[in-house]
């Protein structure tokens, strides 16, 4: 079968190959899937690169989500979906998800929502599940609150502007360029922001009347981040997701103190081994959403998979809208 390796680290374009590889096998606890989708996440990008979290061996297969078939249970897999099932889950590095075939662990595998198709399918996980809980379980968005969102045409952005909107905030999307503000109006955002040509921190005031944005959807980090200590409003929440530009900022505590707002980090992989029912349940709110049609992943990109590495590079370059789906 064929699969995207990378024997070193660098850039993707330069470091990912498609190479023929034996197929693999499931052992206990795993299942063997046909990829039938996977999404592009910024994290691959930086494990191509060497600068996530976690650093699988090399060589090693980027792809940390997929929507696929199952093909086969490992021993020792009780209650292992059926042959033939269409499931979400994320891959067992260092096998990932950008192969045509790809083993999974069965406690992440859940089954694929059926309003979705194969792409749409792969991009509701990780994303959408990070929107949830930021918005959800951390900042505690209210029905009426205004909610900023950083990157709103990007891929982590455009899950949590549908989120938002499903549960009633107004939401303040801001993007760089025109091309990506006509993305973020068709996702839903009641006012789009080009951080290119505006004021963010004026903007946010004039539209709130002075107050801020209640919550602030942040994947950007560096001055993304420091503006929006500046228009979130007293008793706000400002929710730490990532850090796409690259750049890691240092809060002023003696900022949050004064303007009574609270800062909140979220990394959502902890979840799965601190509170799995609540991401099973998570599961479940998201299919619902989807089935009634308040949100919908945006996949922009449907691309073969000899086409991932430029695809991988392009996600982290971040000239792309919504997700990057590779479909082998």
């Amino acid at each position: 079968m064929k699969a995207w390796r990378v024997h070193s680290n660098g850039e993707p374009r330069e470091v990912m190959r498609l190479e023929d590889v034996p197929d693999p096998r499931p052992g206990p606890g795993e299942l063997l899937v046909k990829v039938r989708a996977a999404n592009v996440n910024f994290p691959d990008a930086l494990l191509c690169r060497g600068e996530y979290q976690v650093r699988p061996p090399l060589p090693f297969t980027p792809g940390v989500e997929l929507c696929g078939e199952v093909l086969e249970a490992g021993e020792d897999t009780p209650d292992a979906p059926a042959a033939g099932t269409r499931i979400i889950a994320q891959p067992v590095l260092p096998a990932g998800g950008f192969a045509e075939r790809t083993v999974v662990s069965a406690a992440s595998a859940r089954e694929a929502p059926g309003a979705l198709d194969d792409a749409e399918a792969a991009a509701l996980h990780i994303g959408y599940q990070t929107g949830w809980f930021g918005l959800h379980r951390r900042a505690r968005l209210q029905p009426g609150e205004t909610l900023l969102v950083h990157a709103a045409a990007g891929g982590v952005g455009s899950a949590a502007v549908q989120l938002g909107k499903a549960a009633g905030a107004r939401v303040i999307g801001v993007v760089g360029g025109p091309a990506k503000a006509e993305t973020a109006r068709e996702l839903g955002c009641d006012v789009v922001v080009d951080r290119r040509q505006d004021d963010i921190v004026a903007a946010v005031k004039d539209e709130t009347g002075g107050r801020g944005a209640d919550v602030v959807y942040d994947p950007v980090g560096g001055d993304a981040y420091a503006k929006s200590a500046k228009c979130v409003a007293f008793e706000g929440r400002i929710v730490v997701v990532g850090f796409a530009s690259g750049a890691v900022p240092t809060p002023g505590l003696n900022h949050a103190l004064i303007k009574n707002y609270s800062i909140h980090g979220l990394h959502w992989g902890l979840y799965n081994t601190k509170d799995p029912a609540a991401v099973d349940a998570c599961h479940e709110e998201l299919c619902a959403l989807a089935a009634d049609g308040a949100v919908k992943p945006l996949v922009s990109e449907r691309v073969p998979l000899e086409e991932g590495a430029a695809a991988v590079q392009r996600v982290f370059d971040g000239i792309t809208t919504g997700r990057v789906v590779i479909q082998p």
